[in-house]
């Protein structure tokens, strides 16, 4: 027989992914481009993008096409892209929304690989609107054309063996090492536009507007393989699979870091539930939980979004927490420490050495912890100075050197000693700077031997992007993790289960006792012994099961059961059961329900108690969730979620993620409890998921968690199932 399995997520992909690369290269990549609705006509869109397209240097053929017109932009124009008689990788299309089908039909007969549709009308607008977007995607996949858009802005390659702007705005910016997606032109505008004013570099942009067929994971594929792009910039306004996403960004994460800004973070959309695990998770919830796992940095605004992507697209990510400050105002140095101290980020005590190489060149009266404060008098040769010997110090990895500027010295001759200094920090040590000036930063910070210079115009801004990359180093350096995979004769015993309850119910269903017992089982986890008896039964049932015991109301009704009375502990003997039956009873009937049957469950005295659950979110799948306090975990809202598959990796983050997690690990004399007892639980609830496709929530609630090396056994749970 087959044992259960632990395997590495993402082994299998390269092949799909090196596939799904080559498929966008004749939109990123073309070798020719036709421009279906190019135009003459000042101010429109099609002669924004013939011109673009014309003169930012694409280097290949471009086709205008146009019925009425016979030359446009100094090009020959055709009347379709079937009459020009020559190759064609990607065509621009901007007609009016009913004539795009059209447009698309004909690129399909003259055998173009790649489509970008910016003509807007689509599915931003109405249910027709989106049944034509469902047409123009079949179009494409039936001819193995990949389609951006429809409603979007375009795309750019930098490279200058490519020099595309296929876009309609004016902003083209410097070749470097940003591949961006944007779902809004407007945004899209917007950055591409800061990050010209910042001296910043893209590779490719790509603006996928209602993101009918390239998506974000798509983009994923061909960002991993270009060797242009080192740094992946993100504004989601929705996901279109985010489970191919969870399966792509690992990998790549690992190697060139994704930030993400994820638009609606309200939970206004999130729906009604039953369950404990249900209602804890919103769309928003499963977004971080979605880059918590994967790897992604999370923006929360377009500022903070700018400020991750200057840190890493000039410098390393730092090795460790510990960061050194350098400042000439003693306010600026301790609003950094602050900040850095909130976010994870420690400013150690620097070196006897480095101290006394400080006092060899610094004023008398510079302050000498850490921030170094330098005083307002600090000249350029101050910085160059207390730079080297700050950047070389062993308990310092990330530099941030910050200047306000008080027109004693000239700012630039300033900029200029610290892109000097900068070079003799290591190669492998971030350096960070902040101009406090209202003339923002010196253009010297753009050059230099060591390269751009990230510069910020406060302290918390340089704070907030270097404990970003540091957080976000820290993740690349976690083990890849394994997943639990049941073995064929537990799925089997599980499916037969699930099987014969779908078989007979239309509609959802809870599983009664034995049946959850059963799955549970079968998955490896363990079910306090139980008996569901009648209430004339229940005392010959509780002396054939054991004591003490739980009483627990059986009341299809009733969810929470402690919400109404529903629970008795401590069932010492028979006449005990027999007083429990009659009070929960009468409990019922205030309540409005009938009694007519109970579990009667052995108890499990003491340990921690937590919850373990499933919640199914329509678009992100099955979320796995844990937190601590079992009944208590709604006041709390101590918990934390991660998308299934869940590894032994994500699990053991989860447990650390708890702000009640230091109660696994003995509190106030309280003994030790069996943490990977409940990091065990919740691989194989994950594993569950994955075995019942049918799942929509599951609520284990309490888990007990036992003294170390005891284990971790389930008290009460309740699982619910329903038709695909």
């Amino acid at each position: 027989m087959e044992a259960e399995t632990s395997e590495r997520p993402g082994d299998t992909l390269l092949r799909d992914r090196h596939a799904v690369a080559l498929s966008l290269r004749p939109i990123l990549d073309p070798r020719s481009i036709a421009v279906v609705g190019a135009s003459r006509q000042p101010g429109t869109i099609g002669a924004a993008l013939i011109n673009n397209v014309k003169n930012c240097g694409f280097t290949g053929p471009i086709f205008p096409v146009n019925p009425r017109a016979e030359e446009i932009a100094g090009l020959r124009a055709y009347p379709s892209v079937s009459s020009i008689g020559a190759a064609v990788d990607m065509a621009l299309i901007a007609v009016p929304a009913h004539m795009a089908e059209d447009a698309v039909r004909d690129c399909v007969r003259a055998g173009v690989r790649g489509v970008v549709i910016i003509t807007s009308g689509f599915g931003e607008i109405s249910n027709e609107g989106r049944e034509a977007e469902r047409r123009l995607r079949d179009l494409c996949r039936s001819a193995a054309m990949r389609m951006v858009g429809p409603n979007c802005m375009g795309v750019l390659n930098t490279d200058p063996a490519i020099s595309l702007n296929a876009t309609f705005v004016p902003p083209w910016p410097p070749a470097g090492n940003i591949g961006m997606l944007s779902q809004s032109g407007a945004l899209g505008y917007s950055i591409l536009e800061h990050l010209q004013a910042l001296h910043i570099g893209i590779s490719t942009f790509v603006s996928v507007g209602n993101n009918v067929d390239v998506s974000s994971s798509d983009l994923l594929a061909y960002w991993d393989e270009d060797p242009r792009t080192e740094v992946i910039v993100l504004y989601l306004e929705s996901f279109d699979n985010p489970r191919e996403f969870a399966r792509l960004a690992p990998g790549l994460t690992r190697r060139k870091p994704i930030v993400a800004l994820k638009a609606g973070r309200s939970a206004a959309g999130s729906r009604a539930a039953s369950s404990h695990s249900a209602s804890l998770g919103t769309p928003d919830v499963a977004i971080d939980a979605l880059f918590e796992q994967t790897g992604v940095i999370r923006a929360t605004t377009m500022e903070e979004l700018m400020d991750i992507a200057t840190l890493l697209s000039a410098q390393p990510v730092p090795r460790s927490p510990r960061v050194g400050a350098i400042t000439n105002g003693g306010g600026p140095g301790i609003l950094l420490a602050d900040a850095c101290e909130a976010r994870g980020l420690i400013l150690p005590e620097l070196a006897p050495e480095t101290l006394t190489a400080l006092r060899r060149v610094l004023p008398r009266m510079a302050g000498l912890a850490n921030p170094v404060d330098m005083i307002a008098s600090a000249t350029a040769d101050h910085y160059a100075a207390a730079m080297e010997c700050v950047g070389a110090d062993p308990n310092i990895d990330s530099l941030v050197v910050i200047y306000l500027a008080p027109r004693l010295h000239d700012p630039q001759e300033v900029a200029d000693a610290i892109c000097r200094s900068a070079q003799k920090v290591p190669p492998e040590k971030p350096v960070l700077t902040v101009f406090m000036s209202v003339d923002g930063k010196p253009r010297a910070l753009n050059a230099g031997a060591r390269g751009r210079l990230p510069s910020y115009s406060f302290p918390e801004n340089a704070a907030v992007a270097l404990a970003a990359a540091e957080r976000y180093s820290r993740w690349r350096k976690r083990p890849a993790g394994c997943v639990l995979s049941l073995d064929p004769a537990a799925r089997t015993a599980i499916r037969r289960v699930i099987d014969r309850l779908i078989e007979v119910h239309e509609e959802p269903v809870w599983l009664e006792p034995d049946d959850l017992a059963t799955v549970l089982g079968n998955a490896g986890i363990e079910f306090a012994a139980a008996v569901q008896a009648s209430l004339e039964g229940a005392p010959d049932a509780a002396d054939r099961l054991g004591y003490p015991l739980v009483m627990k109301v059986l009341v299809p009704e009733v969810v929470h059961k402690s919400d109404v009375g529903g629970v008795i502990l401590g069932l010492r003997r028979r006449e005990e059961v027999t007083a429990a039956i009659k009070l929960l009873k009468e409990r019922m009937k205030e309540n409005g329900f009938a009694l007519e049957s109970v579990l009667l469950q052995r108890e499990v005295p003491g340990a921690v108690e937590a919850l373990v659950g499933i919640t199914v979110d329509s678009t992100f799948g099955p979320l796995i969730v844990c937190g601590l306090g079992g009944v208590l975990v709604e006041l709390i809202k101590d918990f934390t979620f991660r998308p299934a598959p869940v590894s032994d990796i994500d699990a053991e983050e989860m447990i650390s993620g708890l702000r009640t997690g230091r109660l696994l690990d003995g509190y106030r004399g309280a003994p030790p409890a069996d943490r990977q007892a409940l990091v065990q639980v919740i691989r194989r609830v994950s594993a569950l998921a994955e075995a019942v496709p049918e799942l929509l929530e599951l609520d284990l609630n309490p888990v007990k968690v036992l003294d170390s090396g005891r284990g971790a056994v389930v008290v009460d749970g309740r699982m619910r199932v329903g038709r695909i």
